[in-house]
């Protein structure tokens, strides 16, 4: 069966993708495939192989389109993929695409690396971030997560709360945007790339308007220490963008912080936590990792990493896609740093 194309309201869409066998991911919510315009993307709405994937598609002078399925298609087996893919190949073909980009969140074993080469995907730089990341199961009480943490984050937590810090949620106005936008900024210095203020000031703001999104601040002698913003999407969470000042003046902020983005994702029904991005398992205790901070904090709600297989290309016209592999993705990427200083996907 041919792919389908779709133009559904974004409510009824996400519907769609939250009925998909992997229970629907924020990063194919109707939202996030609006957002992409900002980088010059164009979203989709299809029904292929009995799945709703939210595709985001660009123009490339002499060869063709890209697709792009971040974090999909929705499934949760080799089996499942194979027939989407079938489906979405045949669309494609005669859609005048060369390549589709897919980011099924597939463990990373031998077995699946091996299943995914047989289906003719080829291993490309993972463009999410949650390609290797830490998740908490919410589903219990939050007296046994609290009790279930590790011996560090209790710690820190409750060391915040004994010095007074405090954390809740806040509005995403301009206001709030610009001061979390600041602390984010500061926080990445280098170890990875922020787009524009504009950028983020509507990813923050038009989630929150789609009751998907919130923005979250901590407070120590009245004064911001550190930021977060995450979502909810049908059972899961995520914990997406989080900031803090360099002087730790307030040991634990962000843990706290992140306590309170677990209770409030609780409360809405949130099951599992995603805390969004760690280094891989096999790199989580190298402190010369770029994100091995980032690591480190993170493990301290769980120390268990769960590595997916990242992504992966399927090439439709092979000539045009070996061109794309070896020149023109470089310079694309290349020129788009140096235009605009964001990421081309």
């Amino acid at each position: 069966m041919k792919s389908q194309p779709n133009t559904t309201r974004a409510k009824d869409w996400d519907k769609q993708i939250l009925k998909n066998p992997d229970g629907g991911n924020v990063f194919q919510s109707a939202e996030f495939g609006k957002l992409k315009a900002y980088s010059g993307w164009r979203m989709l709405q299809l029904q292929t192989g009995g799945v709703a994937v939210t595709v985001v598609e660009k123009y490339l002078h002499g060869l063709g389109k890209i697709w792009y399925l971040p974090k999909g298609p929705g499934i949760t087996n080799t089996v499942e993929l194979k027939k989407v893919l079938q489906d979405l190949k045949q669309t494609a073909k005669s859609s005048g695409v060369f390549a589709i980009k897919v980011e099924p969140e597939l463990t990373k074993t031998k077995n699946n690396k091996k299943k995914l080469r047989s289906l003719g995907l080829v291993p490309t730089a993972p463009v999410q971030p949650n390609f290797s990341t830490i998740t908490l199961d919410l589903s219990p009480k939050l007296e046994d997560i609290m009790s279930g943490l590790n011996q560090k984050g209790r710690h820190a937590i409750r060391r915040a709360e004994r010095d007074g810090v405090k954390a809740h949620a806040v509005a995403a106005t301009d206001i709030n945007c610009r001061k979390m936008y600041k602390l984010f900024s500061t926080t990445a210095e280098g170890r990875f790339a922020v787009r524009s203020y504009e950028y983020h000031k509507e990813f923050w703001q038009s989630f929150e308007k789609a009751g998907i999104g919130q923005m979250f601040f901590a407070y120590y002698e009245g004064k911001i220490v550190a930021a977060a913003y995450a979502f909810t999407f049908g059972k899961k969470s995520t914990y997406k963008d989080g900031a803090s000042i360099r002087l730790k003046t307030a040991y634990g902020a962000s843990h706290l912080l992140q306590w309170e983005v677990i209770k409030w994702a609780k409360s809405r029904g949130s099951t599992w936590h995603d805390l969004c991005g760690a280094p891989p398992s096999d790199q989580i205790n190298n402190p010369d990792h770029p994100h091995y901070g980032i690591g480190r904090f993170k493990t301290s709600f769980n120390k268990q990493v769960t590595d997916y297989v990242g992504a992966y290309d399927l090439p439709i016209r092979p000539l045009s896609y070996k061109l794309w592999q070896k020149v023109c993705q470089k310079i694309a990427l290349r020129l788009n740093w140096m235009l605009k200083h964001e990421s081309w996907y």
